[in-house]
């Protein structure tokens, strides 16, 4: 009896043990300029996102998340690379990414793993690493979307956020090789500007109503030159075709009653843009036309009724609505589509093995300052959604406050699968937070470096060191400025206290750190002059 309960022992011991060296899928969901504050789990006041909010009620959630750069083709190539833009090359949207780059698709592609990404990547037509993929081009569209493939491009009929769920679960239930683990990139487009819902989420939303921030008609004057001259106010430039879906026939009835709105803003009723008037819509075939026409009329006459009535106030509220609904409404599509993926590893049995990570490329302002957009340090765009779930490694409803980049994924991931990490890539891997080995996590502060600039929403350049407390910041290139924020005294970033004397001390300490940090990452003034030159 003894001896059989022995040898029982030793089987359910052997298969534990099994289980714990098996090598875990990686499943990466990714959004495009998905605010943390557009996500339940974060904040509830804005919208209910069930789906997503269950990564994080059984698995981690990351309050402190941040980027590098927050801009959507640089930070995806931090992502894939391990390294800051200066490094692989992509510090802008314009800049071409080094493809001498390792990127960690690569790495598990050679270690055995079967590989595929579906959605958007934003840069290059031929990702590396990948067994199979079909991503958008460059932006891609909301309505009808093209992709491009392995063996030839294909428009798809529907709506974005369906069709990359589509072919993600087509892949995982019909192309996947059992035999192996898998690393899946699952990348939506929403919620990218121009916000265009599908129509029932179209309709739906038009009805609610969202509250403002705080901070909606900010006057930026605790801040520098760079807040005070960004172009992305919500009133001032925010456009009436392209992101509130009036119509230029619309606009221009609206001529006799308020002459200036032909022109208003800088926005041309005339010329709609070089995507037409409202972009994506142009894409719909006339059953998809017929059903947004019937939420487009209603917004119309709503604007031709109430418009002329506002003041600037009433008209940056009425702006900030608009935005919300569409906004919010493409995020809702993403959430029920996540949900649509989680209940596929469930029901495959796959969940247990499987590392599920939702996060964006960046954060996003909703109405934050009297913003839209994102690039700045400033924390609704520097930080990140962060929401991991890894069954019997991460306790189920934790959370982390650790400060965490996007530069950590791929050291994270490959340390998961237990691949060797390049001693080049400049993240640090997440694997003993996870864990709850906080006492082996030391990073207190990071980097960050923003470049685009002058470009459109002309955000200066800047880079800085932001910790738990404080957030230094330098704005270069046609200014010399710099900015201290105390993050728990003022939340909201309000004040700039770096000519303050009760911060003198805090000033000197973070200068030194953020130049130490810049030595350790290989930045440096010569690089910052490099860029501007090429």
């Amino acid at each position: 009896m003894i001896k059989k309960f022995f040898f029982l022992f030793l089987i359910i011991a052997g298969c534990s043990e099994n289980i714990n060296n098996q090598k875990p899928n990686i499943l990466f969901i990714m959004s495009d300029d998905h605010a943390y504050q557009a996500i339940s789990a974060y904040d509830q006041r804005l919208i209910k996102t069930p789906n997503i909010d269950r990564i994080a009620k059984e698995g981690m959630l990351f309050t402190n998340a941040s980027v590098t750069n927050s801009i959507c083709a640089p930070s995806r190539a931090v992502i894939l690379t391990g390294k800051h833009s200066h490094i692989n090359g992509k510090i802008d949207n314009g800049k071409p990414f080094d493809t001498t780059q390792v990127t960690f698709p690569q790495l598990f592609q050679k270690a055995g793993y079967q590989t595929a990404m579906f959605g958007k990547l934003h840069f290059g037509n031929n990702p590396k690493g990948v067994d199979d993929f079909l991503i958008l081009p460059g932006q891609g569209s909301y309505i009808n979307p093209r992709f491009i493939g392995r063996d030839n491009d294909t428009i798809i009929t529907g709506y974005v956020t369906d069709i990359i769920t589509d072919v993600t679960l087509n892949w995982l239930d019909k192309k996947r090789d059992k035999s192996k683990p898998f690393m899946m990139m699952y990348l939506h487009k929403a919620p990218h500007r121009p916000w265009w819902p599908s129509p029932e989420k179209f309709a739906e939303f038009y009805n609610k109503k969202f509250p403002e921030p705080e901070t909606l008609f900010d006057n930026y004057n605790g801040r520098g030159i760079a807040a005070k001259t960004a172009e992305m106010n919500i009133l001032t430039h925010m456009q009436y075709m392209h992101d509130s879906k009036i119509r230029p026939s619309t606009l221009e009835s609206m001529e006799k009653v308020e002459p200036e709105i032909k022109y208003i803003r800088g926005e041309s009723v005339v010329r709609p843009g070089p995507n037409g008037f409202m972009g994506p819509f142009n894409r719909a075939n006339d059953d998809q036309k017929r059903k947004y026409n019937v939420t487009l009329d209603k917004i119309n006459a709503d604007f031709k009724n109430n418009w002329p009535l506002m003041n600037d106030k009433e008209k940056m509220s009425w702006k900030f609505q608009r935005y919300m609904q569409d906004y919010l409404a493409t995020i809702s599509s993403v959430d029920d589509n996540v949900g649509r993926v989680l209940n596929y590893l469930d029901e495959n049995k796959l969940s247990k093995n499987t590392i599920v990570v939702y996060t964006s490329d960046q954060g996003f302002y909703l109405g934050e300052h009297g913003w839209f957009d994102k690039r700045f340090i400033y924390d609704e765009s520097f930080k990140t959604p962060l929401l991991v779930r890894w069954p019997n490694q991460i306790k189920p409803g934790t959370t982390s406050d650790e400060m965490v980049q996007n530069l950590d994924f791929a050291q994270t991931f490959l340390e998961a699968a237990m691949i060797d990490i390049p001693s080049d890539m400049q993240g640090e891997s997440l694997i003993p937070i996870f864990k709850g080995q906080n006492d082996q996590w030391d990073r207190e502060s990071v980097y960050y470096h923003y470049y685009e600039y002058p470009s459109v929403h002309m955000v200066k350049r800047h880079y800085g060191i932001v910790n738990k407390k404080y957030k230094l910041v330098h704005f270069y290139y046609d200014v010399d400025e710099w900015e201290l924020y105390d993050r728990e005294n003022d939340p909201n970033e309000m004040k700039n206290v770096y000519n303050d004397p009760n911060y003198i001390d805090i000033v000197e300490s973070l200068t030194d750190e953020l130049y130490e940090l810049r030595k350790k990452y290989k930045d440096s003034k010569e690089l910052d002059q490099k860029f501007l030159t090429n």
